[in-house]
């Protein structure tokens, strides 16, 4: 069976590069969401494996970090694994501060680690 991602907050560009990167590696299916709403409303339709969070939304430019918060502060939520898209390891350690599993960001996304984080990650 599938996996499901979640990708929230990325532009265009870069959301056809993380579904390419994404479905050539793993057997998932990607969903995505402009915003938290519209992430939350997502999580609570069906299960999601896997939540990636663009730093800052490409829809409103506001913190992608507040999203994790909010899964991870929602009882039905939390255990959802999450992982921010960020280049910058000060933003990547304040995800995981929040309980996101340590994310990527998009120049990272080929690299030998990033693929392991994620197998980790969607084989649970």
């Amino acid at each position: 069976m599938k996996k499901r991602v979640l990708s929230v907050g990325q532009c265009v560009p870069d959301q056809t590069a993380i579904t390419r990167m994404l479905t050539r590696h793993f057997d998932v299916e990607v969903l995505t969401a402009d915003k938290g709403d519209d992430a939350l409303a997502a999580l609570r339709r069906g299960p999601i494996d896997l939540v990636l969070v663009n730093r800052k939304l490409d829809c409103d430019y506001s913190d992608g970090l507040e999203i994790i918060r909010q899964i991870k502060a929602d009882a039905e939520l939390k255990a959802t694994p999450c992982m921010l898209v960020s280049n910058y390891a000060e933003h990547q350690d304040a995800a995981v501060a929040a309980g996101a599993e340590h994310g990527f960001g998009k120049a990272e996304m080929e690299k030998a680690e990033t693929q392991k984080r994620l197998k980790l990650a969607l084989e649970v």
